[in-house]
């Protein structure tokens, strides 16, 4: 039984579904929110057992662990992107990181997935990113940050005890059930749809850029490489990117739209490339696609294409 914390969420939910797919049995836990989507109901009491869990609190976490006999974790614990407060990120990062990798101890977890992030390398200038990288103390955002200790304080706990830790660098990720709207192509596939232009008025001067890049993955090739590491028999290291592999354009990105929508707008896209954006942004694959054979399945084409499908018999 595979414990998937934060399984409600846009990637921990793909995941449980790529894992259901796969013949694996699940624990979906939930924090502040009360739902069964539909694409699990049917499941739910046979394959699929929801829970709502307060990492933070360690008779919550304990008692999951203990009544549905819990052999694998894959953690999305995480406070909101933006964060609650300073106090509040650092009690769920430290208090339920220290939860979870317990109760994993305790009860002979085999192995406990993390969702690091890309975020992680923001400051090393370019790609490609490679796991072995150092990186920078100074941070600019809580997810840099945290992310960043995550790994160094579980990675330490595993390295005293007898708990298989990985940790997971997670690119930019778009799909089916994304809600939050910081992916550009997102945002441009959505406003496509309605037949609007697409708003940016967050973004510094409200515009972006054309050359701009990031390693975009789609989600269900996200998916695809936590449950290969995760259900991996072995594994010859402790941190994995998971990315797409390429470095892909806003331009690239937006023509993907078109070629679904061919009215698509986006007049915040402009020519030229921002001040402090990295060259190359891509992570390296080649550690993640060697133990486990992951090859990403999915371009930004043929991801735009199936995502606005899917928004197209889902509006969100």
């Amino acid at each position: 039984m595979i414990l998937v914390i934060g399984g409600m969420g846009f990637i921990g939910l793909n995941t449980a579904i790529r894992l259901l797919e796969q013949g694996e049995d699940v624990v979906i836990t939930q924090h502040s929110a009360n739902r069964v989507p539909d694409v699990i109901k049917d499941d739910v009491g046979k394959r699929v057992f929801v829970e709502r869990m307060d990492v933070t609190n360690s008779f919550e976490v304990n008692d999951v662990f203990r009544r549905h006999r819990i052999d694998g974790v894959i953690s999305f614990a995480a406070p909101p992107a933006r964060g609650i407060s300073p106090h509040v990120d650092y009690h769920i990062y430290t208090t339920g990181l220290q939860n979870i990798l317990e109760a994993a101890r305790t009860f002979g977890v085999k192995r406990v997935s993390l969702a690091s992030s890309q975020s992680v390398y923001a400051g090393l200038g370019g790609g490609p990113y490679r796991e072995d990288a150092p990186l920078p103390i100074e941070s600019r955002s809580q997810i840099e940050a945290f992310k960043k200790a995550q790994e160094i304080h579980a990675l330490h706990y595993a390295s005293r005890t007898d708990l298989e830790v990985v940790s997971l660098r997670i690119g930019s990720v778009y799909g089916p059930l994304y809600y939050s709207m910081f992916h550009p192509g997102a945002r441009m596939a959505h406003a496509a749809l309605k037949g609007e232009d697409p708003d940016f008025s967050d973004r510094p001067g409200g515009v972006i850029y054309e050359d701009d890049q990031a390693d975009w993955i789609y989600v269900k090739d996200l998916a695809r490489g936590i449950q290969l590491l995760q259900t991996a028999d072995t594994l010859g290291s402790r941190i994995y990117n998971i990315g797409s592999g390429r470095a892909t354009s806003l331009a690239e990105t937006f023509e993907a739209v078109r070629a679904v929508i061919p009215d698509a707008r986006a007049t915040a896209l402009k020519p030229g490339r921002s001040p402090a954006a990295p060259a190359n942004p891509v992570m390296d694959i080649s550690r993640i696609a060697a133990d486990t054979g992951y090859e990403p399945e999915y371009d930004i084409r043929r991801g735009m294409a199936e995502y606005i499908s899917w928004l197209r018999n889902n509006p969100q």
